[in-house]
């Protein structure tokens, strides 16, 4: 391991979230928690347990969501719909009236970190310092380097009073909400105790979450056990154990779960599924908003500069044909999110697979097979959320070569494609680099939309890795950020989503639906429509 129900509408017009949970001091669990699990992950490594977990949106539900809270938090419970923005340490928030920028967050009375320390104002401060202030003395760039991207707007916070806190932001931003559920809460208590070191932290973490951390072997295993005096008697673990195995290989998870060795996998080889099945494994999925994609650079020189490049490279793909590699466990692409979605609108340029239109804007581009574009991508070997990574990055390969888009990749460990991805094409780290492969979260506007298309999100800002601007979309943007109504929201973020498509910014291949497979031993499991995923449904 490197070291380290409150409605849309109501929360957008800055109305108090006023939490469901009653009193929230320590509470048992109605039962004892009994049992033990092994759940089989994809990862190399596990991902930071210091607070801010690395390795993506999937190392929340491992390290993140299970050892520590955000101040918001969301719905993980339900499965046959989207779940929505709900309280976690903090029971309201609100946006200022007087002043849209100030964000009220009144936190919650009673909470206690693992180390029997209390939660209140001091505490979020700290973290705050933890990540945005580098001369803060707790300063952790590692954990920084993860989560300051998730928080683009934060430009100040303070202490109002013991249980109050106040972050202003750098203009109105009614999505804000939205970035606080990736800020996790870290004792500061714990770190004084194991001598204000990250790397001492890491191995006896601190936070308020359901469970603790009972022992750590980086790159093997991280064993968790409940915490008895979990505030939330939702998300009482069920399990008296729970042990994260890092099993990278495909095969490998498929066959550990069949050998029993492993009592459920994320992300089954396709083809062992049949496999699976036949010996009695429950195989899972869901409406995920997730996509797995390709960034092209904007650049000055960028090849992709040329929209009918961009057109021909996303004609070219047949995206059933990608499905179909998944084993069923996708859905073609067709823009950064699902046509169900009301952020979808209305796209003249519609993506599917058309070999000989493809062809032709090639040819018009003036490239052919005989006379390809030579262009290089970087791209992750796997992980959790990159599906087949290599096998469909192989496949697209060979679709492009068919139309003369000769593509070579530099393959890197997925924890350095997402610094990649971080520090966008203009980084000399990217030279050479024309394209960049991370599947990723598109469960919000902000994660599907804004951080992507907005010029003020350019990386390392935001995660902008083209540097794709238009002034359209720019105003698009700030007018989404202004705005406290859904539904005008949704209206602006469809005509944002019409232009990036006719744009073809991006090549969309896939949407992942998260499988799992799971033995007769998982009594309980709820697969969330989210790439985060409670794991205090397990049983």
């Amino acid at each position: 391991m490197r070291q380290p129900s409150l409605s849309r509408r109501q929360l957008l017009a800055g109305a108090s979230a006023l939490a469901a949970l009653g009193p929230t001091g320590a509470v048992l669990a109605e039962g004892t928690a009994s049992g033990s699990l092994t759940y089989g992950i994809s990862l190399f490594d596990l991902p930071l347990t210091t607070g801010q977990p690395d390795r993506g949106a999937g190392g929340y539900q491992f390290t993140g969501l299970t050892l520590y809270d955000p101040l918001v938090a969301w719905e993980l419970d339900v499965a046959d719909r989207p779940g929505k923005l709900v309280p976690g340490l903090a029971t309201s928030w609100e946006s200022d009236p007087a002043d849209r920028r100030n964000w009220i967050f009144r936190l919650r009375e009673g909470v206690k970190f693992h180390d029997g320390s209390g939660f209140d104002a001091d505490a979020v401060i700290w973290n705050f310092d933890k990540v945005l202030d580098a001369k803060a003395p707790h300063y952790d760039q590692r954990q920084a380097s993860q989560v300051r991207p998730r928080l683009p707007s934060v430009a100040s916070y303070r202490k109002l009073d013991a249980m109050t806190v106040q972050v202003t932001t750098k203009a109105v931003d009614a999505l804000f909400p939205y970035q606080m559920l990736w800020f996790l809460i870290s004792s500061p208590a714990q770190y004084e105790a194991v001598g204000r070191d990250w790397t001492k932290f890491a191995f006896q973490p601190s936070g308020t979450g359901p469970y603790r951390l009972a022992a750590l072997v980086p790159r093997v295993r991280l064993e968790l056990t409940p915490n008895p005096t979990y505030w939330n008697p939702k998300r009482m673990p069920r399990l008296g154990k729970l042990t994260l195995a890092c099993i990278p290989e495909d095969l490998a998870r498929a066959n550990a779960l069949l050998s029993g060795n492993a009592d459920l996998i994320e992300l089954p080889a396709p083809d062992a599924v049949p496999r699976l099945k036949g010996a009695g494994m429950r195989v899972t999925g869901n409406d995920t908003p997730h996509v797995w994609n390709y960034h092209l650079s904007m650049l000055e020189g960028s090849p992709w500069r040329d929209l009918r490049l961009r057109k021909a490279a996303n004609l070219a793909i047949d995206r059933e044909g990608v499905a179909a590699l998944m084993g069923g466990l996708a859905t073609p692409a067709v823009g950064q999110v699902q046509p169900s979605s009301p952020w979808f609108g209305k796209p003249s340029f519609k993506i599917g697979y058309d070999i000989d239109a493809a062809r032709k804007l090639m040819k018009e581009a003036g490239y052919s097979p005989q006379n390809p574009l030579r262009t290089k991508f970087i791209i992750p070997t796997g992980g959790s959320g990159q599906m087949l990574s290599l096998p469909i990055n192989e496949f697209v390969q060979q679709s492009w070569a068919e139309i003369g888009i000769a593509l070579e990749f530099q393959a890197v460990e997925l924890e350095v494609a997402y610094t990649g991805w971080r520090q966008g094409a203009a980084d000399p780290s990217m030279k050479g680099i024309t394209g960049s492969n991370i599947a990723y979260v598109t469960s919000d506007p902000l994660y599907a939309i804004l951080r992507f298309y907005d010029s003020k999100q350019v990386a390392p800002t935001g995660v902008n890795w083209s540097h794709y601007r238009n002034p359209e979309v720019d105003k698009l943007c700030d007018a989404v950020r202004a705005s406290f109504d859904p539904a005008e929201q949704d209206r602006m973020l469809a005509r944002i989503h019409e232009i990036v498509v006719d744009d073809a910014v991006q090549v969309w291949v896939v949407h992942d639906t998260n499988p799992h497979a799971l033995s007769a031993k998982v009594r309980g499991y709820t697969q969330a429509q989210h790439w985060f995923q409670d794991l205090t449904t397990l049983g």
